[in-house]
């Protein structure tokens, strides 16, 4: 079954005050994106270490209830940035899906999934520099007790890039069809409108 959506509109975090007014605009622009239905939002603990200030949320893809796709988006913000990144931002993305074996085992997997983020950025207008990332096919076999279990094919895709500025809503909404894609939905018309995003809330999410 789905989870419940629980998700309160409002960030509870008691570190807000203290952090840079364009970290603040940022986080509350990836809370401003409208996605399509099938997704469902969270925020997740941010990791400690990479960044002074980060944040992160996490989604699931559904048709019906079933899962089909998985990922989260982590901002991280160094008002002296760091190397390998261009400017005081940097997003991370993270996407994993399962997919039929003959899928996973095309050569053109690879560029193509990558194109699938470059894609949706450019079209959302999301300006970026610097990307980088992987594309990686797993394979699950069962052995033992578990040898009558299905093999499983999965593709997971990371991913990092610099946003040009710091309203980061182009850029959750190019990761939302990222991860539809991924998932085997093609993205909305331009012309239909998404709704708003079931969402769930972990107050630990922001940090400084």
């Amino acid at each position: 079954m789905r989870p419940p959506s629980t998700y309160s509109s409002d960030m509870t975090t008691g570190d807000a005050a203290l952090a840079p007014a364009a970290f603040r605009r940022a986080v509350e622009s990836m809370r401003q994106t409208a996605v399509r239905p099938e997704i469902e939002l969270e925020d997740l603990p941010a990791p400690q270490r990479l960044a002074p200030f980060s944040a992160a949320i996490g989604a699931s893809v559904y048709r019906d209830d079933d899962e089909l796709a998985v990922g989260r988006l982590i901002v991280l913000f160094d008002p002296d940035g760091q190397r390998g990144w261009d400017g005081p931002f940097r997003l991370v993305a993270y996407v994993r899906a399962d997919m039929e074996p003959e899928i996973t085992s095309d050569p053109l997997l690879g560029p193509v999934a990558w194109s699938w983020l470059t894609d949706a950025l450019e079209s959302h207008g999301a300006g970026y520099s610097a990307a980088g990332g992987t594309v990686t096919r797993a394979v699950s076999e069962g052995f033992g007790n578990k040898a009558e279990d299905p093999v499983t094919t999965e593709l997971e895709l990371r991913a990092s890039w610099s946003p040009a500025e710091d309203d980061l809503s182009s850029h959750v909404a190019a990761w939302c069809d990222l991860m539809c894609l991924a998932a085997g939905i093609p993205p909305l018309p331009p012309d239909v409108a998404a709704l708003p995003p079931r969402r769930r809330e972990d107050p630990e999410s922001f940090r400084q």
